[in-house]
């Protein structure tokens, strides 16, 4: 049945515009094939509404995501806002738009594609088969802990709730339940309280909750090495904040670039917000070679988790398949004098959907 979907973009800074715009005519191929309709509406977060609005959220930015039916977002920060001791940073504004949401799961797929095995440091045969989502804490922990400094120290507060662990393992034990019921629980319960009442809570939700699933722990350090060393030994991983955040960034070797890696920040609600998992990327800012392909994977994912649409969003990922088994590789993946434009890529991905 066809819908309409009102989509707040949010391209924010360095790559992001391009990425951003080189999506949108994926998303607007999809609703004229299916009879969709869909409004995007632009909104500045990050370092650009720093300089156009002295924030890095501003109320009307986070007002029109909160009535739209989806968020698609670029990428935040850069070296002109990288003052560490800015009281205004851009990354502000990413957390303060995921907590503003109610957005504390964050999904993270890893599967390598075989075309681009080649472009990952780890041994292919290491890599065949593996399928893992990681399910990140997104609103408590380190990141949103008091914070204090001074001239000989400065601390940062690591706390969690019972609720917000509750909420989360949840969230990755439903998903594990959908997919091959094994679920990895990341924590340092050997040094960090807060990892202890992780471990708990989480023992309790699987017994009590999942009983069909399987739970396993490792440490945050164990775990680091086993995301490379064995991959396929893992289906879901949920983790805290910090941690989840450090290992997705690992697991992007995994499938040979941070470029072929999606997210999104979901909550109870139908709304999430949409990215890939890389930055800004400043270096190469301008240049029209940065790749799009993770964030039209995010596409995808909003087509699956906000709007409904599990047809359209496998069509969207097939279509980029379909381009990497084709090699049409941006320049993190090809070879030298091989690579296409963030726009050509794009349109390989339009070429596909038709």
């Amino acid at each position: 049945m066809p819908i309409h979907a009102d989509i707040v973009v949010l391209p924010g800074d360095g790559i992001g515009t391009e990425i951003v715009a080189a999506t949108l005519p994926v998303l607007e191929t999809v609703a004229r094939r299916h009879g969709h309709t869909f409004a995007f509406h632009e909104h500045d977060i990050g370092g650009i509404a720093i300089d156009r609005h002295g924030v890095p959220l501003p109320a009307a930015t986070l007002q029109a995501a909160q009535k739209a039916d989806a968020v698609l977002l670029g990428a935040v920060g850069g070296p002109k806002w990288s003052d560490p001791n800015a009281k205004v940073r851009p990354e502000q504004g990413l957390l303060a738009i995921r907590k503003g949401l109610g957005l504390f799961a964050n999904l993270r797929p890893v599967r390598p594609h075989p075309a681009a095995l080649g472009a990952s440091p780890i041994k292919s045969e290491l890599l065949e088969g593996v399928d893992i989502v990681v399910v990140r804490e997104l609103t408590g922990g380190i990141y949103f802990g008091d914070k204090t400094r001074s001239d000989s120290d400065a601390t940062d507060l690591c706390r969690y709730t019972v609720a917000e662990v509750e909420r989360v393992v949840r969230s990755a034990a439903q998903l594990a339940r959908q997919r091959r019921g094994h679920l990895t629980s990341v924590d340092k319960a050997n040094v960090l309280e807060t990892s202890r009442l992780w471990r708990d809570v989480t023992n309790r939700v699987m017994r009590e909750e999942f009983p069909d699933v399987t739970l396993e722990h490792q440490l945050v350090d164990s775990m680091a090495m086993h995301l490379l060393s064995k991959p396929r030994a893992y289906d879901v991983i949920v983790t805290e904040n910090m941690f989840g955040d450090i290992l997705t960034d690992e697991a992007s070797m995994l499938a040979g670039s941070l470029g072929l890696l999606a997210s999104a920040s979901l909550g109870t609600g139908k709304v999430g917000i949409y990215e890939p998992i890389h930055g800004s990327a400043p270096d190469i800012a301008g240049k029209g070679i940065a790749n799009p392909y993770a964030t039209i994977l995010s596409a995808a994912m909003l087509l699956r988790h906000s709007l409904g649409l599990e047809a359209e969003a496998a069509a969207v990922e097939a279509a980029v398949s379909a381009a990497l088994d084709a090699k049409v590789f941006t320049a993190d993946l090809a070879a030298p004098g091989k690579a296409v434009t963030t726009t050509q890529a794009a349109q390989t991905v339009i070429e596909r959907l038709a």
